[in-house]
């Protein structure tokens, strides 16, 4: 369960290599741990540490001082390819990342994405360019996402919207997922099984 996604403004990390995929994001040898605790360091560990630890000078775009705290990722196209793994978006989020901008993802990791409470926000190309340019031009420009209003506030006042499925949206919102979802309507359903009795008892002849 993530906890419930509330409107933020926050500067930006960019980061634009395409074709990043879940390997690069999380190296398949740290899919053995199954605690979301603590992932943020596995977070494109390769293209931060060296074999025996210690960060890589000069440092990854993740580990210079003035990104810290940021929860916006402006990625490359393409973002999230490869195989199917919730290590990815546990990573992110781990480190502090809520909502990623990008051209197009991955479908896996899109899904697993939203089921994790991360935000996958889709922009067309030139909105993409407009947002790198804006970061080139100043770095610790801040951003406002509003999932709420599907919309994305820049320092001008202009506004960018966005699509996301309704449902996903309110899973992201309410800081639950479809289990949580049917959980939370355990006594509806209670109500409406005892209210429709079954027509045919499935158990006939197995006594």
């Amino acid at each position: 369960m993530a906890e419930p996604f509330t409107m933020f403004r926050s500067k930006v990390v960019p980061l634009s290599a395409e074709n990043v995929d879940t390997d690069q994001i999380v190296p398949a040898r740290i899919l053995k741990m199954t605690d979301k605790t603590g992932l943020g360091d596995a977070l494109f560990r390769d293209w931060r540490y060296n074999e025996d630890g210690t960060l890589k000078d000069p440092p990854f775009i993740l580990d210079r001082p003035e990104m810290a705290g940021r929860k916006i990722l402006l990625a490359g196209d393409n973002f999230g390819a490869g195989s199917s793994r919730e290590h990815a978006p546990w990573a992110l989020a781990s480190w502090g990342i809520r909502a990623i901008l990008s051209t197009s993802y991955a479908d896996i990791f899109r899904n697993n994405s939203l089921k994790n409470g991360l935000l996958p926000i889709v922009v067309d190309r030139a909105t993409h360019d407009r947002l790198f340019n804006l970061i080139a031009s100043d770095s610790d420009a801040e951003l406002t996402i509003d999932l709420a209003e599907q919309g994305i506030l820049l320092p001008d006042g202009s506004t960018i919207d966005f699509e996301i499925d309704p449902f996903a949206k309110r899973m992201i919102l309410d800081g639950t997922d479809e289990i949580g979802y049917l959980l939370s309507k355990d006594a509806q359903i209670s109500a409406w099984e005892a209210a429709h009795p079954p027509r045919i008892d499935s158990l006939v002849g197995t006594h």
